[in-house]
């Protein structure tokens, strides 16, 4: 594991404006070791929401590094969304699309797969782990527009990218969408977020269901707390700075702590693998 604070501090922590910067981040989320590659991805097309920071970059960086080509999908952070193809096409010699647009929008998510396929001509791997949330302290401070946008953003996209991605997803191919922990346990504070996640695991095991006889495999990942401009841009800095405090390893996860597992998904060691979910959560213990 990369050398780390365990602790983070409160009068470091800036609240952000979603849906956050990490390069606004103090401390930075940790994004990538020094581990050799192997190889795994080579010459593999993978398709990131949310790949400008947080675990989409991680695992942009992690799969750039394995040898494949990348697109990531984001809303607005231009900068961070430069900064990670900046370090695929100089680093990793592999060739790194931005596509930035808003998710919650069928006819962008069809625009987004297009773009992938005239500059790339196919997909090989689908990460849908753009998502957002809103904090409440009760049912009757969760607005309508609030649910509906935490529904489009983090579950209505999914569909609709896995929709139109598919048709050009060959055997072989794999599709990984992120839950959360939350999913499992519930949130007496993020309801309408853990309600989408728990969705996102229903969909997961039913279009892996589905697309078995095509040879695409569907998979998911369900972290715990990992430091996120996620997190910066959802809770005050008092609570931000205690982030993960409560799982048996008391502290959070960083991105590169979970990046490993979508690694795995995506190429063949998980071969035997579809409709399953890993989880990278500080060691708590729940029922799948």
């Amino acid at each position: 594991m990369p050398k780390k604070e365990l602790k983070k501090e409160t009068s470091t922590i800036k609240r952000q404006p979603r849906p956050g910067l990490e390069s606004a981040m103090k401390p930075k989320p940790i994004s990538k070791d020094n581990k050799k590659h192997s190889g795994k991805l080579l010459n593999k097309v993978a398709v990131i929401t949310g790949g400008d920071s947080g675990i989409g970059k991680a695992v942009a960086l992690l799969f750039a590094k394995e040898g494949a080509d990348i697109a990531i999908i984001y809303l607005n952070e231009h900068s961070d969304a430069e900064e990670v193809k900046n370090t695929i096409e100089e680093n990793h010699d592999r060739n790194c699309l931005n596509i930035p647009g808003d998710i919650t929008n069928e006819d962008f998510c069809k625009k987004a797969i297009d773009k992938v396929l005239d500059e790339y001509g196919r997909i090989d791997i689908l990460v849908n782990n753009a998502a957002i949330h809103f904090e409440s302290k009760s049912l009757d401070d969760i607005t309508t527009p609030h649910l509906i946008k935490t529904f489009e953003t983090n579950v209505y996209s999914i569909f609709w990218l896995s929709k139109y991605a598919v048709p050009y997803m060959k055997r072989g191919g794999s599709i990984i969408n992120s839950a959360s922990v939350v999913a499992y346990r519930g949130s007496s504070h993020l309801m309408d977020y853990a309600a989408t996640k728990g969705a996102i695991v229903a969909f997961t095991r039913s279009l892996a269901s589905n697309l078995v006889d095509k040879g695409i495999r569907v998979n998911g990942v369900a972290p715990g707390p990992i430091w996120t401009p996620l997190i910066v841009s959802s809770f005050e800095p008092e609570k931000a700075a205690k982030h993960g405090e409560e799982v048996p390893m008391k502290r959070a996860g960083e991105p590169v702590e979970v990046a490993p597992s979508y690694l795995f998904l995506a190429c063949s060691d998980s071969s035997y693998m579809t409709g399953q979910f890993l989880h990278p959560n500080g060691g708590e213990i729940i029922n799948t």
